[in-house]
């Protein structure tokens, strides 16, 4: 019987780390995933108003990437970037209790429109 109790004990010590390790890889999990769609929407609007001269539109940016928030800053190259605009893409998106923000910029020919 005694040995029936600690076997039972072991089993639900494992069963519970296991559990509680679960739960750590599961945020840490969404945590990237927030992160990699936040690099996704930046990337593909920094190439948006490379190709076209154009960020996306508001409703493509909600149905593609619906919990990730996005800001454009334009500003003017300055010394060796002279005569270049230089375009940053902010993004922000929430997950588990935290708050996931990336930035991309890159310089550009001429000014680009938004």
């Amino acid at each position: 019987m005694t040995e029936l109790i600690v076997a039972m004990s072991v089993l639900t010590l494992l069963m519970v780390s296991f559990a509680v390790a679960l739960g750590a890889f599961s945020a840490v999990n969404h945590f990237y995933m927030s992160k990699q769609r936040c690099v996704a929407a930046a990337q593909a609007q920094l190439d948006s108003i490379s190709a076209t001269g154009k960020a996306l539109d508001a409703e493509d940016l909600k149905r593609l990437w619906p919990k990730v928030e996005l800001s454009i800053e334009k500003s003017q190259g300055t010394g060796q970037w002279q005569g270049l605009t230089l375009v940053r893409v902010k993004t922000k998106a929430k997950t588990c209790g935290r708050t996931v923000t990336v930035e991309l910029a890159r310089y550009m020919n001429g000014s680009p429109g938004q």
